[in-house]
């Protein structure tokens, strides 16, 4: 961890998509996989499998709603120097449409909307392979100079 806190958080996200860095433990936890990253703006990728299931028999929104705090996190964190922390504050998450093993590979892209000296805010949205909308949200977060 010592070393991503040298680089500038595009850096250590770059390090990380690209296997340079081992990926937070949330990640492998969940199944998720860094696709793209550039300045303010991330793109994950998530395979539901039974093991996300609720007792209802779709994806727990809450594997959706973690998907969406990543990215839109990542985004965030893609546009700060190096030594510029921060934690999220705040999760707004409208499910849309279920998602489930039948819906196979989604995406979920954040973008940053604001970045202020303490304050940023983003947005996110998951979307399946036809690019049908499943999820959206925003998020603030706090950042620590």
């Amino acid at each position: 961890m010592s070393q991503a806190v040298e680089l500038s958080g595009l850096d250590t996200i770059r390090a990380i998509f690209a296997g340079e860095l081992p990926p937070p433990p949330i990640a492998e936890l969940m199944g998720f996989r860094g696709a793209e990253i550039e300045l303010g703006h991330a793109i994950f990728e998530f395979e539901p499998g039974p093991q996300h299931y609720n007792p209802i028999g779709s994806v727990h929104g809450g594997v959706a709603m973690t998907l969406l705090d990543s990215a839109m996190g990542c985004a965030v964190h893609s546009t700060l120097a190096a030594g510029v922390r921060y934690t999220t504050l705040e999760v707004k998450t409208n499910f849309v449409r279920p998602m489930t093993v039948d819906t196979g590979l989604v995406r979920c892209e954040g973008t940053v909307i604001h970045l202020g000296s303490r304050v940023a805010t983003a947005e996110g949205k998951v979307v399946d392979a036809a690019g049908k909308l499943i999820a959206h949200g925003t998020t603030t977060c706090l950042l620590f100079r």
